[in-house]
């Protein structure tokens, strides 16, 4: 397992946690977890605030691709997909790839971008309905922290199961304390958040051989 950013090409994203906390509620919370077009179309106190394709997701894709150095024809599956952003992105990339998605919202399936609700199943990261060994690559974009704790950890086992090769996946953490502050004023969804040390010490106890990376507000 690596601690490596995949997700360096991304624009850079200013982030004020402090009016984010000023802002939300409970009650902000309780309808950002429903992931419906509030959470993702909505206002951006419930969530994204419009969560539109602007193809910021396709160097990642070739990031990616190139860092795994994945085949033409791979199998890839995004857990937690939302409308389908990286995995169209992947299909540009690699035109004879294979890619599933699955997400827990059916209002991100029914808008999904550019056709790729066709890929993607209706339902959670803690029971993948898929084969042993099925993926060359599993992926995991700032999802899985969104279950509490003993459901997290079966996700990153059933992502382990269904992988043949690679895995990576991008969860809320922290190093230092103000860190821990500045995630604890931003996080919206999250049930499971812990430092990076703790994560670690979470994918020995699972088994979870894939890369990771952290996302720190």
């Amino acid at each position: 397992m690596a601690e490596i950013n995949l997700l360096d090409r991304l624009p850079e994203t200013k982030r004020d946690p402090k009016s984010r906390a000023a802002a939300k509620s409970p009650e902000d919370r309780i309808i950002a977890k429903r992931f419906d077009k509030d959470f993702f179309d909505g206002e951006r106190r419930h969530g994204y605030g419009g969560y539109r394709y602007d193809g910021r997701w396709l160097p990642v894709a070739r990031r990616i691709v190139e860092h795994y150095q994945l085949p033409s024809n791979a199998a890839i599956l995004d857990v937690g997909c939302a409308k389908g952003f990286l995995m169209h992105d992947f299909l540009q990339v690699l035109p004879e790839a294979t890619v599933r998605g699955i997400e827990v919202s059916e209002y991100a399936k029914l808008n999904a971008h550019a056709g790729m609700e066709t890929f993607i199943d209706i339902g959670s990261a803690e029971q993948l309905p898929y084969a042993d060994h099925s993926f060359d690559l599993v992926i995991s974009i700032n999802s899985i922290h969104n279950l509490a704790l003993e459901p997290c950890k079966q996700a990153l086992r059933e992502m382990q199961r269904v992988s043949r090769a690679h895995k990576f996946i991008s969860v809320d953490a922290w190093h230092t304390e103000e860190e821990h502050e500045r995630l604890l004023d931003w996080i919206l969804t999250a049930e499971t958040y812990l430092h990076v040390a703790d994560w670690n010490k979470l994918f020995e106890e699972v088994g979870y051989t894939g890369d990771a990376w952290w996302f720190i507000p």
